[in-house]
């Protein structure tokens, strides 16, 4: 049996996942987490054969996690599964260590051919990814989003203050100080010649990372 890490926040949507795992026969759910530090912790002493992590998720988002499971188990090939389909996510996840890509609106068929690619040794790539991967390659280094001049926390702050939310409401969502956050938004701003909250949020949509 390969036995899955799966790492989510809605209880929801992991549930409809375990079904699924467990449905195609081969594999199946051993540990379960609702955020990233529950994830990582779980992770030790037990044996397993894949991760299925999503990115957003509070405390230590997936990308975080990814990291931090190639450091302490670096056989273990970790698939992301998540809502986001911006290039920005895509080749970051590689980048940290990835072997697979999956947006939740791919066929549920396409998350069990994925888990068994990567555990063979493969990658997994679903179509949309793909296309994002595509057009981002294609674009060249010179024409590429300022986006790619940010850290991954970095880019955690900006989503989260385009979406509305207080630096207070930050911190507590990613267990930092208040002026720790404070000092990452300067830096947004700073960073992407911006003035303020409302175009930092009009930067975000224009680039995919919140729904106008």
């Amino acid at each position: 049996m390969i036995r899955v890490l799966l790492a989510d926040d809605h209880s929801i949507v992991r549930a409809g996942l375990r079904r699924l795992i467990a449905d195609a026969g081969d594999m199946e759910v051993v540990v379960e987490a609702a955020d990233g530090r529950q994830a990582i912790k779980e992770t030790q002493g037990q044996e397993l054969d894949v991760a299925v992590v999503d990115i957003s998720m509070p405390g230590m988002d997936g990308l975080e996690v990814i990291q931090r499971l190639r450091e302490i188990k670096p056989e273990l090939p970790v698939l992301v599964l998540t809502m986001h389909e911006e290039e920005q996510y895509v080749v970051r996840s590689l980048a940290a260590g990835a072997r697979g890509y999956l947006t939740k609106r791919s066929a549920p068929e396409q998350l069990v051919q994925a888990i068994r690619k990567i555990c063979s040794g493969g990658r997994y790539l679903g179509d949309e990814v793909a296309e994002a991967l595509a057009v981002w390659v294609a674009r060249g280094e010179g024409q590429r989003s300022h986006l790619e001049s940010l850290s991954n926390r970095e880019l955690q702050v900006l989503r989260a203050l385009a979406m509305g939310k207080t630096n207070r409401e930050i911190a507590e969502g990613y267990d930092l100080s208040v002026k720790t956050v404070d000092t990452y938004r300067f830096r947004l701003l700073k960073k992407l010649n911006l003035r303020n909250n409302a175009e930092l949020s009009r930067f975000a949509m224009q680039h995919g990372l919140i729904q106008p």
